[in-house]
């Protein structure tokens, strides 16, 4: 193996194997850094119209302005010179995996992603550094109105609802990362679902990060009007490296009267990655978003899906697993902001920490004056593999109601011997046990993810918990 593909941090054989490949794909010729001249060449490159410029050009000015956080992981390595802020592909945007380009195609069948769409999706994107190279949509869903493009491709042909919703939960001043990505976004998903229309099956996007040093900030809007149901899923996987990728998507999702979202992700990206994410719901009067969050990859993931109930009767759920190997620092949680009355939440954290991983819950639940009879509930579970191995926990609660019902758990545990020996006394390999009492311990949040999924989280956490005892 070249030196250029390991990693500080090691990954695993099976993870580069499975994950990790690379292939040699031709990029469009652009500079590395970032500064006012990147900005204009990425818009100019995308043929974007002024007013995206200038949201571009305000976001840049305020991401140089925004401090770097002094909490979470540790961001005082982060190199912004040292990253491309656009790696787009020599390849045209096909609805057909037969027509993409041959080494594109390879990556995406060797991860299994056409085949999985022809199973169980009703629709599929795949985006390929900065560009997305593969959309296509259920064709009876398109007669209905349902739009599933990418977010490129939205401010084209849809620029009304761009204008409408685009920056309108996560503005630019939200934190440095959202002025990052807004200042740089390139692809992502775009979703609007009619009133009334259900999706029958999930929407998927694949997300696959491939060029050295590069940087992906990919921006996601989704809509669904009232009513309606949909189910996006996500998945991404890396290169790996011996230098650090930056990945800082923005996640925008607007659920109106009456409708239900479900926001599905499997994170796997490689060890060398700084996975820095902003993801935020509006639930309006009776409908419900559910963030299912699972990290497993990255060197430094800081992510915290949040939800404003906004509407009476608004339901949010938050269910976030987490697994940090040695190395690794998974800081996630969820917030959920209860603005109007009889709204209910629900956060459920999973966390598994092994060697000098670090795993850290950060939640938030706030009741506005207005959240009559707010009820809100909160689990944090934490497993330790062994005596290394680092959790945290940082629940913060602000209460204006004193109606409201809350109620908040929190538990660690340590793997003991006596587990493992009854399970090798059985003929069971001492990795092959561990990985069985990790997936019991995960298995509640598991069994909620669609079977493919479900069987997918297995499997990678099976496969990071090779070595994770001795």
């Amino acid at each position: 193996m070249a030196n250029e593909e390991v990693t500080e941090i090691a990954e695993s054989k099976e993870y580069v194997q499975r994950y990790g490949f690379r292939e040699n794909v031709e990029y469009e010729e652009f500079p590395r850094g970032l500064s006012e001249k990147v900005v204009r060449q990425i818009s100019a490159a995308k043929k974007e119209p002024d007013w995206m410029l200038q949201i571009r050009l305000t976001a840049l000015k305020i991401f140089f302005e925004k401090p770097t956080p002094k909490w979470g992981g540790d961001l005082s390595k982060i190199n912004y010179d040292d990253y491309y802020y656009f790696q787009k592909p020599k390849a045209k945007e096909v609805n057909n995996w037969a027509e993409m380009n041959p080494e594109i195609k390879n990556t995406f069948d060797k991860l299994g992603v056409p085949e999985a769409e022809r199973k169980f999706f009703a629709g599929a994107e795949a985006q390929f550094d900065s560009g997305v190279v593969y959309s296509h949509i259920n064709k009876e869903l398109e007669r209905l109105g349902v739009i599933f493009t990418d977010t490129d491709t939205a401010l084209q042909k849809y620029p009304e609802l761009m204008k409408k919703y685009f920056g309108q939960l996560i503005p630019s001043t939200d934190n440095k990362f959202a002025a990052l990505n807004t200042a740089c976004w390139s692809g992502g998903s775009f979703i609007y679902v009619p009133k009334g229309v259900k999706v029958p099956m999930p929407l998927n996007a694949y997300f696959r990060i491939n060029a050295k040093r590069s940087g992906q900030f990919e921006r996601t809007l989704i809509i669904a009007d009232e009513g309606a149901d949909v189910t996006y899923l996500e998945g991404c996987t890396a290169t790996v490296y011996d230098t650090d990728a930056l990945h800082s998507a923005v996640v925008e999702i607007v659920a109106q009267k009456g409708a239900h979202v479900r926001y599905v992700t499997i994170q796997n990206w490689s060890k060398n990655i700084y996975n820095l994410v902003t993801q935020r719901a509006f639930a309006e009067e009776n409908a419900s978003v559910e963030w299912i969050d699972a990290n497993i990859g990255s060197k430094l993931n800081m992510k915290y899906p949040s939800i404003y109930l906004r509407g009476r009767n608004a339901q949010g759920q938050v269910l976030s697993i987490a697994v940090a190997g040695d190395g690794q620092v998974q800081d996630s949680g969820g917030k959920v902001l209860h603005l109007a009355p009889d709204t209910k939440s629900k956060i459920v954290s999973k966390s598994v920490s092994k060697g000098s991983g670090v795993s850290t819950y950060r939640g938030l639940v706030y009741i506005g004056k207005n959240a009559a009879n707010a009820t809100v509930s909160t689990t944090c579970d934490a497993l330790l593999l062994d005596d290394h191995a680092k959790t945290n926990t940082y629940p913060y609660s602000d209460i204006n109601r004193s109606d409201a019902v809350i109620s908040h758990e929190a538990r660690v545990g340590k793997i003991s011997e006596d587990e493992i020996f009854y399970l090798m006394s059985r003929g069971i390999s001492e990795e092959d046990a561990v990985a069985m009492i990790v997936l019991g311990f995960i298995n509640d949040l598991a069994k909620i993810l669609p079977l493919e999924y479900s069987i997918e989280l297995k499997r990678l956490i099976k496969l990071d918990m090779t070595n994770a005892v001795g």
